[in-house]
């Protein structure tokens, strides 16, 4: 066991930092999106599309997460704007693409892009929008901590915490990718090195897994946080391109088929693997282009979303 605890050479990183938000924002309540939903009556004679969409329990997801995702469908910037950003996004990628085939290195600006996503998310993404982006780097630390708490070797993963859009400023997005890679890297690394194997383990520790609210602050609501989370993800894609090296974009965009990673790397502790048919972003030995990169992170969001709650709902049963 303990040769199986030593971090191979080969795998060598820069050690992993804790973030911190800049700022404790204490009293305010974590923002409630499911309570419009809960108080609607389905007509059976008239259904409404997304009322149908909520109650639905098919597929485990959190309600209050369920509801962000609806109402944000349901703004009028999706109906308006994405069908006229989209096909404008692909444009810009396919242009960066060029540019970047010539000058791979030329721009690199990791801090001017976070700093500009994080002004434009909170001057005019809606609340919902960006509640589950926050959401999201919370979900996905802790899905990543809970593989790390039930390994049988040593990793690293840098939790990130945002509570707050201005947080998403230091290198968050960034960050979130490099996570991936390093908690898939040294695991299998590690595994291939001892020829150990992944297997269900005793008891599993949950105690990464957060079964409830979490620490996130009320997002901006002013008169301009109107636009959906598909539109602007689809709006800011491009941006990433431009501002980064080449090869950090790909890397950027070939992490979300990581999620098939992920699932398969958790069913193997959980022993059931039902949860990985919901994925659909997969096969990273085949990298799928960056035009689609926008949709696909779409799906990243709600495979995390899913496979969180899956295991929130084992650390209940655990529990019992």
């Amino acid at each position: 066991m303990n040769q199986m605890l030593q971090r191979p050479k080969s795998i060598a990183m820069e050690p992993a930092t804790t973030y911190q938000p800049k700022a404790r924002l204490t009293g305010a309540p974590p923002p409630d999106f499911a309570s419009r939903f809960d108080t609607q009556t389905l007509d059976a004679a008239d259904p409404d599309m997304w009322l149908t969409l909520y109650l639905d329990r098919s597929i485990p997801i959190d309600d209050n997460a369920k509801a962000a995702i609806l109402t944000s469908h349901q703004r009028f910037s999706r109906r308006l704007l994405l069908g006229v950003v989209r096909p404008a996004s692909r444009i810009v990628l396919g242009l960066a693409a060029v540019f970047r085939s010539i000058v791979p290195n030329r721009l690199n600006a990791p801090k001017a892009l976070h700093r500009l996503l994080a002004r434009a998310l909170g001057r005019w993404v809606a609340p919902e929008a960006n509640y589950l982006i926050l959401r999201h780097f919370h979900i996905g630390s802790e899905i990543l901590q809970f593989i790390k708490d039930n390994v049988p070797v040593e990793i690293e993963t840098t939790p990130l915490r945002p509570r707050r859009v201005d947080d998403l400023a230091d290198l968050m997005f960034m960050e979130h990718d490099l996570n991936l890679y390093r908690v898939v890297g040294q695991l299998n690394a590690t595994l291939r090195e001892s020829g150990a194997a992944l297997r269900p383990q005793g008891p599993l520790d949950f105690s990464a897994i957060t079964d409830g609210d979490f620490d996130i602050a009320p997002p901006p609501d002013r008169w301009s946080n109107g636009i959906d989370l598909q539109t602007a993800v689809e709006a800011y894609t491009p941006t990433y391109q431009i501002f980064l090296r080449d090869e950090d974009f790909w890397r950027a965009s070939t992490s979300l088929q990581l999620d098939e990673t992920i699932a398969v790397t958790v069913a193997h502790l959980i022993g059931d693997d039902r949860h990985v048919a919901l994925c659909q972003n997969s096969h990273p030995l085949l990298p799928l282009p960056t035009m689609g990169a926008g949709w696909r992170l779409m799906l990243h969001g709600l495979a995390a979303e899913q496979l969180h709650y899956r295991l929130r709902l084992l650390k209940r049963s655990a529990a019992q």
